[in-house]
């Protein structure tokens, strides 16, 4: 893990993903996306679709597993429209230290934001997880046109705290979110993915703090 203080950075603002990042959601996901699928009597996900899920938002997903424009697809997103997501948000389990370093962060006057694919789910989980006191700023698929891997949420969040691209920091799990910062020009930090290539690579919450603060 290279320091960034040794790369003459000041960083202002610290960029998270929600899925993997902020909390192990493959259970939540897998238990709904899998329901759909009995909704609709399909079988249950196969492995690239378990992937898929984790990295794009509802609707993406949902074109992706039942194959977008034909009767299949229709059936899912009327069947979603009855599921209540809050029941899947107790499957979430939060990263280990999240808090602590989001607490060293704030204390530090470094601001906070999270940029996610999630949609109409993100409320439920900063409500359930009160996490709303530790970030700045919230963008979901919801608040852009284009979603990640597009730069436009990166951008938003630039604008909103009138930053550089060199005073902000993204930290994802994902090829996703990898291609996210690279094409807003953002470095990028791999959280507990050696797989994809990034800036820096951390495996704990509290590595940022050990090398940003």
């Amino acid at each position: 893990m290279t320091d960034i203080k040794a790369q003459n950075m000041k960083i202002r603002c610290v960029i998270y993903d929600c899925d993997g990042v902020l909390f192990d959601s493959i259970e939540a996901n897998m238990r709904l996306y899998n329901d759909l699928c009995a909704a609709v009597g399909r079988i249950p996900l196969r492995e690239e679709e378990i992937q898929y899920v984790h990295t794009h938002t509802v609707y993406e997903a949902i074109h992706f597993i039942f194959g977008k424009g034909n009767g299949l697809e229709k059936k899912a997103l009327e069947a979603l429209k009855q599921i209540d997501l809050r029941n899947y948000i107790v499957y979430l389990k939060m990263e280990p230290h999240l808090f602590q370093a989001l607490n060293r962060l704030k204390e530090n006057g470094i601001l906070r934001a999270i940029n996610t694919n999630r949609t109409t789910s993100m409320k439920h989980i900063m409500d359930r997880f009160d996490l709303w006191p530790f970030f700045d700023m919230v963008v979901t698929a919801l608040d852009v046109k284009h979603p990640k891997p597009h730069p436009e949420s990166i951008e938003k969040i630039l604008q909103s705290f009138s930053l550089s691209k060199g005073e902000v920091v993204f930290i994802g799990d994902s090829e996703v979110d990898q291609q996210a910062a690279r094409s807003s020009g953002v470095p990028f930090i791999a959280y507990k993915n050696g797989e994809i290539e990034a800036d820096f690579h951390i495996d704990d919450h509290l590595d940022l703090i050990h090398f940003l603060v």
